[in-house]
């Protein structure tokens, strides 16, 4: 696979600052200009793209009250699948408005489709990557059908053991995918940090031989920040306007300041990361001076020996490192040291 995917010119990778996708998920709660202010929301709080879901109840589940089409407990207690992807879907009439907002703003825009016929209006509106959400990571041939788009992909692995996600990278690889990354993810709405076991992040880059990042739905940032010292090079949240705003995902969604400051953090955290460096660093190079070295600090007579009393390992640094003090002690001045001179090979009978 690539070291790096690429979409509308953004380079991601390990060796790139994290790229954060805002979620905008069900958040829109049925109204368009509520759908096109999280679009802005995420432009100024520095996310570099947006991202939606395209499918309907039709296309997800069926119109029946069986108990096994109920969910129970969580968020969404009681209520049928058919009532909340009725809620919960953004209607298609919307995305090529909000796909014109997003050109406009100079934000990515690109969405998870549950269907063959999603992708097919995706690709018409010309979605320049595509997200396989959690839930349809089993999926194989919606897998295979998006990979046949040659887009780069993502696909979220929550739920998935360790076998479904090798068939996911496989059937997205093999239907011609060249630019895949996998998110770590846990499917809990919200999710606890403790749950993540964040070491998945680097193995699975390793056993599967892809860029790796993650799919965070705890209720802070701390994690989401964490994954980038673990090799995250996606980190994607779900955003609102309001989390008090009653819709299906609004709780345990980013706000604007929330957002903006992950934006912020996680790039932090990428360049603490940076790369393996034992170089001296340019920003300690003016506190040279103050590591110890070996110092005269009594009079020294010439012909008098160096002793554990008269030469110690002492702040400044302008003198001989401490390793040599062992092989000082005994030997003779070469000349009159007043106390206070930063010891040199110079000061030392060469004869010792």
């Amino acid at each position: 696979m690539n070291k790096y995917v690429t979409i509308e010119g953004r380079k991601i990778g390990p060796q790139f600052p994290p790229y954060i996708i805002a979620e905008l998920s069900a958040n829109h709660n049925g109204d368009m200009k509520r759908a096109l202010q999280i679009l802005e929301m995420a432009k100024r709080s520095g996310a570099d793209a947006i991202k939606i879901q395209t499918y309907t109840q039709d296309t997800l589940t069926i119109d029946c009250d069986k108990p096994e089409f109920k969910i129970k407990g969580g968020l969404w207690d009681g209520r049928t699948l058919y009532d909340l992807y009725t809620e919960a879907h953004m209607p298609w009439e919307w995305h090529k408005p909000l796909f014109e907002k997003a050109k406009e703003l100079g934000i990515t825009i690109f969405s998870s489709p549950f269907d063959f016929t999603a992708v097919d209006m995706l690709e018409k509106l010309g979605a320049p990557a595509y997200k396989i959400a959690s839930f349809e990571a089993i999926d194989l041939p919606l897998i295979e059908y998006v990979a046949k788009t040659g887009k780069p992909m993502i696909i979220s692995t929550g739920m998935a053991n360790k076998k479904e996600i090798q068939e996911a990278v496989e059937a997205a690889k093999n239907a011609g995918c060249r630019e895949l990354v996998v998110l770590h993810c846990v499917s809990g709405y919200p999710a606890s940090a403790e749950d993540y076991n964040l070491a998945t992040i680097p193995d699975m880059a390793k056993h599967f031989d892809i860029l790796t990042g993650l799919s965070d739905h705890t209720i802070d940032n701390i994690t989401a920040i964490t994954s980038v010292a673990l090799g995250a090079c996606i980190i994607e949240k779900h955003v609102t306007l309001n989390r008090n705003g009653g819709g299906p995902d609004d709780s345990f969604s980013l706000e604007e300041p929330e957002l903006t400051q992950l934006c912020a953090d996680s790039k932090i955290a990428w360049q603490a990361v940076g790369k393996v460096n034992y170089q001296r660093k340019k920003s300690e190079e003016g506190n040279m001076v103050f590591r110890r070295s070996l110092y005269a600090v009594k009079d020294i007579a010439e012909g008098e020996k160096f002793t554990p009393e008269n030469v110690k390992s002492i702040r400044p640094g302008y003198g001989l490192q401490p390793k040599y003090l062992n092989q000082i002690i005994g030997c003779q001045s070469v000349e009159n040291i007043k106390a206070g001179t930063p010891m040199s090979f110079e000061l030392i009978n060469k004869n010792n």
